[in-house]
């Protein structure tokens, strides 16, 4: 048997990678951090588990590339949406409510991340994370801000915040409560984006979230 191409065997990977962040994902959000284990993900993603580690130095790295991963693709999948749209109001509008959503629709995933996120190891450097920068800050220099490398790290703040303010136990502040303090912020109209009472059906606390996970194999170029 002749041994596999280099481009097999990335392709492989890419997909055994796939497969251990949506692996992650889905039972963090499910169990909590601490009650899921390496070996759960490994088992879930049907991976081996030394595999893990070839992949990512630690559980706390791997969840967090899992849950950029997630909100990378979360807004993508908001800001492309029909009807398309140029406008970059309605686009921030878009972006501010995919974050939103996520503290409203996956909160035990969400709060986790944002306690990982004040762990000593701080904020994890990944592919993930970076293309989820990329997209934020495209959105605000389409929304027309004249400085964004200092727009787009405050947008990011206080994106942080209204999550962290949503899911704080015992205290929780309500995402319209925090939805209208942004819009205000930022000169949005309440109707723009996805107000709360226009929620897409099938779309609040969907589990499906194999489209986030590109886990089957590609077609291969002609």
């Amino acid at each position: 048997m002749s041994p596999r191409s280099a481009s097999v065997n990335e392709e492989l990977r890419r997909r055994s990678r796939e497969r251990l962040l949506q692996a992650a994902v889905e039972l963090v959000g499910e169990r909590g951090f601490e009650a899921t284990t390496l070996g759960d993900i490994a088992d879930r993603a049907g991976s081996a588990r030394g595999l893990v580690s070839y992949y990512f130095p630690g559980k706390r790295q791997l969840v967090q590339s899992a849950v950029h991963r997630l909100m990378h693709c979360t807004l993508q999948e908001a800001l492309e949406r029909e009807p398309c749209t140029d406008d970059g109001r309605e686009r921030l509008a878009r972006a501010v409510d995919a974050i939103l959503g996520l503290a409203r629709d996956r909160p035990v995933l969400m709060r986790q991340h944002m306690a990982g996120l004040l762990h000593a190891e701080g904020f994890v450097q990944c592919p993930e994370q970076r293309r989820l920068a990329e997209l934020l800050s495209d959105t605000v220099a389409r929304y027309g801000a004249q400085n964004v490398s200092a727009d787009y790290p405050m947008l990011r703040s206080l994106l942080m915040g209204a999550v962290y303010s949503a899911l704080v136990p015992g205290v929780p502040m309500p995402v319209p409560v925090l939805r209208a303090e942004l819009f205000q912020r930022y000169g949005l109209g309440w109707e723009m984006g996805v107000p709360p009472e226009g929620q897409p059906d099938g779309k609040a606390g969907d589990e499906d979230l194999s489209r986030f996970f590109a886990t089957e194999e590609r077609p291969s170029s002609p």
